[in-house]
């Protein structure tokens, strides 16, 4: 696995004036981009180019491929240049990299609207994907088979297990007699978080993509949980928020709880965005950064540089391989984490009332 990351690699980004340039291509790989770079073979790289939809209030709405665009490393030398795609540039200054921009006259102005299916919008539609045919692999033997047969083996027995240990471990007992009606959703959760990590670890398409380590993913998942929790939260649930059982002069003149508690609403949703977003992308990080030994130690130079590269290359392989191996488990602790602290939040959220013996 550690040979296969290296490999992909982009070589343009490998060596800056005699070194390695470890920042590109650290977040070469972390960020999103409107093409898939797979590899590179005898000097020229393997890329997967991405449709690219947006609109320009100059010109209309266009859909253009990422091949059609160029990339300039800032914008005195688009302005120099000729145009591209129409005079649609992806930008490379540093203060509006990614984004597409129009010339227009002598200026560069920004698309007000991208709809582009980039690298990370491809992996989510591939991930969904094969979590629809997991799911529908193991419903189909459920629908055929009655619930005294024997269980299933194979891959099928497999889903089961990872179904009933998700509910009976993690869902069932914050829940308790609710489990049935929020389980698909944590269900859901568990799974598409699992399979995501897991193929953002494979280091060749369809895997590698950094898609639990794209805060706007992790964002929508809190969100969902969020609107749950706080949409079906019982009127017990918001008196303790803004009345609670707390002595008077922490509600009246100043609502000091009341704002605290307030406050907590969001806090949680935020803790699992930041969470699950800053441990897979720490993992795909540190990943990238053990195989950059080997070519940080060849980049010295001389005889010094080979040695320390030729020493330093099955080191780097085997932190990167344990790394790998840690990332396994990391990619289910984190979808359990998720999914299990999102059945305790809705838990509290459906509190009952107390009545006075």
């Amino acid at each position: 696995m550690a040979a296969l990351l290296c490999l992909s690699l982009p070589l343009h980004a490998e060596e800056k004036e005699g070194g390695v340039n470890l920042k590109e291509i650290l977040f070469g790989h972390v960020q999103d981009s409107y093409m898939w770079h797979v590899t590179d073979f005898g000097g020229h790289p393997l890329i997967i180019h991405l449709p690219m939809i947006f609109y320009s209030q100059h010109s209309g709405f266009h859909v253009l491929c990422s091949s059609q665009f160029e990339h300039e490393p800032n914008a005195e030398l688009l302005r120099a240049g000729e145009g591209s795609a129409a005079g649609f540039y992806i930008q490379g200054a540093e203060d509006e990299k990614g984004r597409i921009v129009e010339r227009v006259g002598s200026d560069l102005v920004p698309v007000c609207f991208d709809i582009s299916i980039t690298k990370t919008v491809l992996v989510l539609f591939i991930n969904a994907i094969l979590l629809v045919c997991c799911i529908l692999t193991a419903a189909r033997w459920c629908k055929k088979h009655k619930v005294d047969d024997p269980a299933p083996g194979g891959f099928v027995g497999l889903i089961h297990m990872f179904v009933m240990s998700v509910y009976n471990d993690m869902i069932k007992p914050s829940l308790g007699s609710e489990a049935p009606k929020y389980a698909p959703y944590l269900l859901t959760c568990f799974f598409f978080i699992f399979i995501t990590n897991i193929m953002g670890v494979m280091p060749f398409p369809p895997g590698g993509g950094n898609l639990t380590g794209n805060i706007t993913c992790t964002m929508f998942l809190a969100l969902c949980t969020f609107l749950i929790v706080n949409v079906t939260g019982t009127k017990a649930y918001w008196k303790e928020i803004f009345w609670g059982d707390v002595p008077m002069w922490l509600k009246v003149p100043v609502p000091l709880m009341p704002f605290i508690e307030f406050f907590g609403i969001f806090t949680k949703p935020i803790a699992l965005m930041i969470r699950l977003f800053a441990n897979m992308l720490a993992g795909h990080v540190i990943a990238i950064s053990l195989s950059c030994i080997i070519f940080i130690m060849f980049a010295l130079g001389g005889t010094m540089g080979t040695v320390l590269g030729t020493a330093m290359t099955p080191v780097s392989v085997l932190l990167s391989v344990f790394m790998m191996l840690l990332e396994v488990l990391v990619c289910y602790i984190q979808a359990m984490v998720f999914t299990m602290l999102s059945a305790v939040f809705i838990s509290m959220s459906h509190v009952k009332e107390h009545h006075a013996a």
